[in-house]
């Protein structure tokens, strides 16, 4: 069961995630969320000393980026997966993933089972998807939203890589999530936070504990 933390912001919530044993840690290089921040803020909180196979993987979540704003992060802070949460098309994915040499992890909004037909042309140009609720019309977020989608879309569905669920997950129902969707693993941001953007420790460990347990031994 992999999870990921995303919208860490502060030193609180990276030493949470760490100690909680999170596979990953997601920072949102996108101005719009209250999640947002800059390379160098994402590059102070990162614990000092940690790289590639040192504790959580780091992540770079980005809204249709320039391939100079990716450049620009990758200065600061040595990411390990890039998550493209726009509108990117499978060449745009192909051509970042060839550009930085880095892992690319696909974000689709997912609100009816027809949705997960996007999968086939994304699969060869990246290396995993995240399957978040789509967004409501006019919404300022293509994510972070809080919103679940039908879990059951994807229980049985081959899905062509490694991937994670996200939409509206918390301690309450993220074991609930994970069994009825199949999910191999889980993504987390809101459904953590004490109030719009501010992590919550205690709720990331209580996050944790649940997708863990909900792995089973």
């Amino acid at each position: 069961m992999i999870v990921k933390i995303c919208g860490i912001n502060d030193a609180a919530a990276m030493e949470a995630a760490a100690g909680a044993g999170a596979d990953l840690v997601g920072f949102v290089f996108f101005p719009a969320s209250p999640r947002a921040v800059t390379p160098a803020q994402a590059a102070a909180i990162w614990r000092p000393g940690m790289g590639p196979g040192m504790g959580p993987g780091a992540v770079g979540l980005f809204v249709d980026p320039s391939d100079d704003e990716i450049a620009e992060v990758l200065k600061m802070l040595p990411l390990d997966l890039l998550q493209l949460h726009g509108d990117e098309t499978p060449e745009r994915c192909a051509s970042v993933r060839a550009r930085f040499g880095l892992p690319v992890m696909k974000a689709l909004g997912i609100g009816a089972p027809s949705d997960l037909d996007r999968l086939a042309a994304y699969a060869p140009h990246v290396d995993r998807f995240l399957l978040d609720a789509k967004a409501p019309p006019g919404a300022p977020l293509p994510g972070g939203n809080a919103a679940p989608f039908d879990w059951t879309i994807t229980a049985g569905r081959t899905i062509p890589r490694p991937w994670l669920l996200a939409g509206g997950l918390t301690p309450a129902n993220v074991a609930d999530a994970i069994t009825a969707s199949g999910a191999p693993g889980v993504d987390v941001s809101s459904g953590v936070e004490r109030a719009r953007g501010f992590k919550d420790p205690a709720r990331i460990a209580a996050f944790m504990a649940a997708a863990r347990r909900s792995a089973g031994p």
